[in-house]
C-alpha cells in the first residue's frame, strides 16, 4: 500500500555519491545537519531566485526541524534541479509528477572548485584517513549523544530539539526536580523523549480491527501480530522501525537508553510482562511508531483478570483519560462495509451523540468512516453506498497520519511549553502548601486540614499568582499523591528559578525558533 511516507530523497547510487560529497562539503561542522548559514551560502551557487529558494527549503524541511539531514538535502537538491529547468515547485512534486532517480544533480555554479580546493587543502593539511580525503560524517543520531552530554550555549546547538534538551537540562528540569514535579505530574524527560517519532496509539474494543488497521497501512503482518474475532491481543505491542524482524520483551525495551519507554517502569513488572515491542524495517515506521493495545473490555471479569490497572475498561473511560489531548483524538468507524446504508446512518449517529457527551467539547470530532482490512475494497463489499466515500474517507485519513511527522517538531514545542506552565503552577502549589505548614507544633493537623481543603487552596494560589484556572491539576489525583509525603518537607518558594523558566519561555525559545526558522525569510 503506497502511504506516501519514506519515498522523497531517492535516488541513483551514483548521484547518491555526488549529493554526500557535496553534502560533507557544507556541512560545516560534521554533525551530520546542514542548519540555514550553511544553506544561505551553498544554495546561492544555483543562481535560483530568493522566493525559489525558500519555497525549497519549506519543502525540504516540512518537519520544520530547523536543519537539513542527508536525505532532505538530497530533496533540496533535486527541487533545485527542477526548478533549474522550469518546473513550478510544489511540496508532493517528487512523489507523484516526476521520477526521483531521473532528476539529475543541479548546476552549483563553481562549486566543482571549492570542492576540489577543500580536497587539496585537506590532503595536503592532514593524512588521509584510510586513503579517504573526506571521512564521512557520523550519523546524527551517533554525534547527538556524544554532543548532548556536554553543556552547549544556544549558539552551538544546531536544532531545534539540542535546543529544547539544553533548555530543559539548565531552566525546567532543576525546577521540576525541587518541587517533585516527576511524582506528582510526569516522569523526567531523557533524550530520547525528544528524539523519539511520534506515536499513534489504537484504542477501541476487542475485534473492531486495531491489529488490522496497522497491518493496513504497512502492507504486510508485523513480529506478534495475531488477529482473531476472540480478543487476541492481550498485550501493549509497540510496532517501531528497526533493522530485522524481532520482538523485544518490555522489561527489556524499559531500560534501552535509546528509547522513549523509562517511564513506564512506574507501572511495574505486571504491566511490562505485558508490553513488548515489534520491531521491523518499513519506511512507514521511519517516519511513525504505532502502539497496539489490548481491546477494550466491559464487565468485572475482565477487569479482575488483568494484572496491571488499564484504567479503560470502557471505551467511555478511555476517551475521559485522554483529556487536554483533544486535538490528538481521531476517531475511526471501521468496518462500515458489513452493514446497509440505513444501519450505517444510524450507527453514525449513536456514535457522534455518544462522542459529545464524553469528549465534552463544542467542536465536533471528525469521524472516519471506512474498512481498513487485508482484503481489497470492492464494490461489491462496500454496499449500497458504493466503493467512492470509504475511497475518500481512506484518502483523508492518510493523508491526516502522513501530516503527523510533519508537525512532529511543532508539537514537541508545544508540548515542552505545556510542561514548563505546568511545572511553574506545580512549583506555586507545593511552595504555597509549604508555606501554610505552622513552624513546630500542629503539622499533622495542618497537613490534614490543606489536604481535604486542596480546591480552595488552588484557588488561593491562583488568585495570587493571577494563573489560569484551566492549567491546574486534577485536585483528585494531586491529592492522591500528596498524602504519600511530608508537606513540611517541600522546599519553600524560589524566585530566581520560576524567573528562569520564565526567561525561558519569554525570550530563549522564541530566539531558538528564529534562530532555526527559514533561512530565506
Amino acid at each position: 500500500m503506497e502511504t506516501g511516507l519514506g519515498r522523497v530523497g531517492s535516488c541513483s547510487k551514483e548521484d547518491q555519491k555526488i549529493y554526500q560529497e557535496w553534502f560533507n562539503f557544507t556541512d560545516s561542522d560534521g554533525d551530520g545537519r546542514i542548519t540555514g548559514n550553511d544553506a544561505t551560502k551553498f544554495f546561492s551557487m544555483s543562481r535560483l531566485s530568493r522566493p525559489e529558494l525558500k519555497q525549497i527549503w519549506a519543502i525540504a524541511d516540512s518537519k520544520r526541524q530547523g536543519f537539513l539531514g542527508f536525505a532532505e538535502f538530497i530533496t533540496a537538491m533535486q527541487l533545485v534541479s527542477l526548478a533549474q529547468a522550469g518546473h513550478e515547485l510544489t511540496s508532493d512534486m517528487l512523489k507523484t509528477e516526476i521520477n526521483d532517480e531521473n532528476i539529475k544533480p543541479p548546476l552549483m555554479e563553481g562549486l566543482d572548485t571549492l570542492v576540489a580546493k577543500t580536497k587539496s587543502l585537506t590532503i595536503n593539511g592532514q593524512p588521509e584517513a584510510n586513503g579517504a580525503a573526506h571521512s564521512q560524517p557520523l550519523p546524527s543520531t551517533q554525534r547527538f549523544i556524544s554532543k548532548s552530554s556536554k553543556k552547549l550555549p544556544l549558539d552551538a546547538v544546531t536544532s531545534i530539539i539540542d535546543g529544547l534538551k539544553r533548555l530543559y537540562i539548565e531552566k525546567l528540569k532543576p525546577l521540576e526536580d525541587t518541587y517533585r514535579f516527576n511524582d506528582f505530574v510526569s516522569p523526567f524527560l531523557t533524550d530520547s523523549d525528544f528524539d523519539a517519532k511520534p506515536m499513534v496509539m489504537l484504542l477501541g474494543q476487542y475485534s473492531t480491527g486495531k491489529t488490522t488497521f496497522i497491518k493496513h497501512l504497512l502492507g504486510c503482518n508485523y513480529p506478534g501480530a495475531h488477529i482473531g474475532p476472540e480478543p487476541t491481543t492481550d498485550r501493549f505491542i509497540v510496532v517501531m522501525s528497526g533493522p530485522d524482524e524481532r520482538s523485544i520483551p518490555g522489561n527489556t525495551i524499559a531500560v534501552h537508553a535509546d528509547m522513549p519507554f523509562s517511564g513506564l517502569t512506574t507501572f511495574g513488572g505486571a504491566f511490562l510482562s505485558k508490553f513488548e515491542c515489534s520491531q521491523m524495517p518499513h519506511p512507514l515506521l521511519d517516519q511513525i511508531t504505532f502502539v497496539d493495545t489490548p481491546g477494550v473490555l466491559s464487565g468485572e471479569k475482565q477487569r479482575t483478570q488483568r494484572s496491571y490497572d488499564f484504567t479503560a475498561m470502557n471505551l467511555s473511560e478511555s476517551l475521559h483519560s485522554l483529556r487536554g489531548h483533544d486535538d490528538k483524538i481521531r476517531v475511526v468507524l471501521n468496518k462500515a462495509d458489513k452493514v446497509d446504508t440505513q444501519q450505517l446512518m444510524r450507527v453514525y449517529g449513536a456514535l457522534m451523540w455518544s462522542l459529545g457527551k464524553v469528549l465534552n467539547t463544542p467542536e465536533v470530532a471528525r469521524v472516519y468512516i471506512g474498512s481498513f482490512s487485508e482484503k481489497p475494497l470492492d464494490e461489491a463489499a462496500a454496499g449500497p453506498i458504493g466503493k467512492d466515500l470509504f475511497v475518500k474517507e481512506q484518502d483523508d485519513l492518510l493523508a491526516d497520519l502522513i501530516d503527523i511527522p510533519k508537525k512532529a517538531c511543532d508539537r514537541r514545542i508545544n508540548e515542552f511549553v505545556k510542561r514548563a506552565r505546568a511545572a511553574k503552577i506545580h512549583a506555586y502549589i507545593i511552595s504555597h502548601l509549604k508555606k501554610e505548614m505552622p513552624a513546630v507544633m500542629g503539622k499533622a493537623k495542618a497537613q490534614q486540614r490543606l489536604t481535604d481543603n486542596l480546591e480552595d487552596e488552588f484557588g488561593k494560589v491562583q488568585r495570587e499568582f493571577h494563573l489560569p484556572a484551566g492549567d491546574f491539576p486534577s485536585v483528585e489525583h494531586f491529592r492522591q499523591v500528596l498524602n504519600g509525603y511530608n508537606i513540611d518537607k517541600f522546599e519553600k518558594l524560589k524566585p530566581k528559578m520560576i524567573q528562569a523558566v520564565d526567561d525561558m519561555l519569554g525570550y530563549e525559545i522564541p530566539e531558538l525558533l528564529k534562530k532555526f526558522r527559514n533561512p530565506y525569510d
